[in-house]
């Protein structure tokens, strides 16, 4: 089974790299941009009875800093 986390930082909490993306796509042409929010995304190859409270708890303790970055959770 595999498990995919998107982690990105909480609304509010200042994105230096989706600032410069922003403005590196500006300075490419790409005019209309007024936000750019960068995060990642982490794949997990998991056991077939691996639950998504495991998941979670892997989240928790390592992979999402909970304090400025949310996540979210999809078996793929």
């Amino acid at each position: 089974m595999k498990a995919r986390v998107h982690v990105m930082l909480k609304d509010g909490v200042l994105d230096p790299q989706g600032e410069a993306v922003r403005h590196a796509l500006g300075g490419l042409g790409f005019g209309g941009v007024s936000g750019v929010r960068q995060g990642k995304v982490i794949e997990l190859d998991l056991a077939d009875d691996a639950t998504e409270d495991t998941v979670k708890e892997m989240c928790e303790k390592l992979l999402a800093n909970t304090v400025i970055e949310t996540y979210q959770i999809e078996f793929v």
